[in-house]
């Protein structure tokens, strides 16, 4: 396959990932631009001897591409029916924060709204400030720099991930998949497995604090 045709047989890559920032003020066909951008450097910068596949370092080289429009093109638009979503979102996380004496992880918020982790993640994100990038201080128009991390850093951590999952027996590595790769709720998920919630819930507690020990130490 010479290099034209595998960057066509990836683009579903691109649209997988300009499908995450649809309505955020960019039209989708310049997502999709930057996206093929990025996409055509991963191409360039892949070397098979990595070891590992190459969506797991084409991925962060297209979001990249995409996310330089939103830093170039100024602030995210905010559609008014998301800013709603948004705000029951905040309502049920400070409900959940007072009926289980401490602050809900993600995973539980988007059981409780009906939807995936990534989007109870994204309305959260909604609610918080903008960051100015120039400082306010009244002495000086001077820039801050927003740190960020390296594509090496975040295929680094993409690889420790995937080696710690494949290090759980199949029941478990089955839990962790479709609770934080295939986006299922605790109920989705204990059906598949043939448990209840409550044995979702538990087991998912007990894996992630193993997972954590693992990758920090």
């Amino acid at each position: 396959m010479n290099r034209e045709e595998f960057i066509c047989s990836n683009l579903g890559l691109v649209h997988s990932c300009a499908n995450r920032f649809r309505d955020k003020g960019i039209e989708y066909d310049d997502l999709y631009s930057a996206g093929c951008l990025g996409l055509v450097k991963a191409v360039d910068g892949f070397k098979s001897e990595m070891g590992y596949r190459f969506s797991t370092y084409a991925v962060p080289v297209i979001l990249g591409e995409i996310k330089k429009l939103f830093r170039e093109g100024g602030a995210v638009k905010v559609s008014r029916s998301l800013k709603d979503r948004a705000r029951l979102a905040l309502k049920e996380k400070e409900r959940l924060e007072a009926l289980l004496d401490r602050e809900p992880t993600v995973a539980e918020l988007a059981d409780v709204l009906g939807c995936d982790s990534y989007e109870a993640s994204e309305l959260l994100c909604v609610n918080l400030a903008p960051l100015s990038l120039t400082s306010a201080d009244g002495e000086s128009d001077r820039q801050l720099d927003i740190p960020s991390d390296s594509y090496e850093e975040q295929i680094h951590n993409s690889l420790a991930i995937e080696q710690v999952i494949a290090s759980l027996d199949e029941d478990d590595r089955r839990l962790i998949r479709l609770r934080y790769f295939g986006g299922c709720t605790q109920s989705v998920t204990a059906k598949s497995l043939g448990i209840s919630q409550v044995q979702v819930s538990r087991r998912e507690r007990v894996l992630l604090e193993s997972l954590r020990r693992k990758l920090s130490g």
